[in-house]
């Protein structure tokens, strides 16, 4: 598409007031009126014939196959003319859907040979399946009378996930510090429940360990050796609805408890236990079937991306029962939730209690820092003093539903956002240590 610049229209009006003056005072030159408009076309033309072609433009682009929540990615966009000149400044915006932060217009100069490289940076704004709907580029002319515009239709979809580069990294800081749960036979003896084999009794070793009908056949001391045990039953149930959806830190509790989630299932998968997603908010959504190997992340990944956000309130009745139906053995149920006061967890509380009979529970929840910071606030209002107060009884109700949950049993975890992966991690592997399951 080729259009007149601001200039272009400008030197048109400036002759305006030559074409009035003529028209009023001396009609018979008339003439000098379109010979103006003409010179003033004749270089917009000119301009537009030297300038660099359309036809001469192309663009490549190098659309990354997946993004990750929370995290920018370069799209690398290489501009070349095949033939004739180049502009002296490149205009280029990127348009894309409402999952991906705004691109800004850029100016771009300088060229290699007949080429010039940039690289946009595409920021998720959540999960989801983000698209890029074209690419604009304008230059002008020479004389700066004409611009030429191309717009390419992009129409490419690119998958948003979790950030799994912050799982691996955080995975393998921890893993490595909790090295006693490795992959190896001989760091695992001496822990857990399982019988690995008979040695003879040393002293340091525990008394309680001491096999005594095998010490009277042999007539010497043996001691039992144990090995951490495996093919544990590890269950992430995720609330999807309205409160889990709401952002926190500017990310949605449901991303920051997905990612938690996929840093444990690495951990997890690692260790020989299987793993399964379930989710739910209105009805029961997503639920996976139990994976188990280390080359299962990739699937618990795509699984995870399948988690969407939802504005609806969570029935925890429906959910949980549905999920108690799908497991056969004793497991360890991780629920991610949300709630708001004693009257709304009610339903919830009554449904994770059936859970305990059988299984060991988990509740993971974020800590309240905005109702944290309203009642901790200096009261220097009438307005700070309500606010404080309303805040108050708010934490003071959850504080009673976290602890009815403890009396039931159920592990608790309530933590602040950057830590919370680390706290699910370790809460894990103490509950591998002390063969809770």
């Amino acid at each position: 598409m080729i259009s007149p610049t601001a200039r272009a229209i400008s030197l048109m009006l400036l002759g305006l007031p030559l074409m009035v003056g003529i028209a009023l005072l001396r009609p018979d030159l008339w003439t000098l009126s379109a010979g103006w408009i003409a010179l003033v076309g004749g270089f917009a033309v000119l301009d537009a014939m030297i300038g660099p072609a359309l036809r001469a433009f192309e663009t490549d682009i190098d659309a990354p196959p997946i993004l990750y929540a929370g995290d920018s990615d370069p799209l690398p966009v290489t501009f070349r003319f095949t033939r004739g000149s180049l502009p002296a400044r490149l205009e280029v915006q990127l348009e894309t859907d409402a999952l991906l932060e705004e691109v800004p217009t850029r100016g771009l100069r300088g060229w290699e040979g007949n080429e010039r490289r940039y690289e946009f940076t595409l920021t998720p704004l959540r999960r989801g399946t983000a698209r890029l709907v074209r690419l604009w580029c304008r230059w002008q002319g020479p004389l700066g009378l004409i611009q030429k515009r191309s717009v390419r239709e992009l129409d490419t979809e690119i998958v948003v996930t979790p950030n799994i580069r912050w799982v691996k990294d955080e995975a393998v800081r921890l893993f490595s510090r909790d090295a006693e749960f490795g992959i190896k036979t001989q760091i695992e003896r001496g822990d857990g429940s399982e019988f690995d084999a008979l040695r003879e009794f040393a002293a340091g070793m525990d008394r309680r360990a001491i096999d005594w009908k095998h010490s009277a056949r042999h007539r010497h001391l043996l001691a039992k050796e144990f090995r951490t045990e495996r093919n544990h039953n590890i269950v992430f149930a995720f609330d999807t609805g309205r409160l889990m959806s709401e952002p926190l830190g500017g990310v949605p509790k449901i991303d920051r408890a997905i990612n938690a989630g996929l840093l444990l299932s690495y951990v997890s998968l690692r260790n020989g236990d299987r793993t399964m997603y379930f989710g739910f908010d209105a009805r029961p959504g997503l639920a996976s079937g139990f994976l188990s190997g280390s080359r299962s992340f990739p699937r618990m990944q795509s699984l995870a991306a399948r988690l969407d956000y939802s504005a609806e309130e969570s029935n925890y009745t429906l959910a949980l029962s549905t999920l108690a139906s799908q497991l056969e053995r004793r497991s360890l149920i991780i629920i991610f939730s949300d709630f708001v006061d004693t009257i709304s967890a009610e339903l919830m509380l009554e449904n994770v209690r059936r859970l305990t009979d059988r299984h060991l529970v988990l509740f993971a929840t974020f800590e309240d820092e905005a109702l944290s910071s309203m009642a901790d606030a200096p009261p220097e209002t009438t307005e700070d003093v309500s606010r404080a107060v309303i805040a108050g009884n708010l934490l003071s109700e959850r504080d009673v539903v976290l602890r009815r949950l403890q009396r039931m049993g159920v592990q608790i975890i309530e933590t602040r956002p950057e830590q919370f992966g680390g706290a699910l991690l370790s809460r894990y592997l103490e509950i591998k240590r002390r063969d809770m399951l």
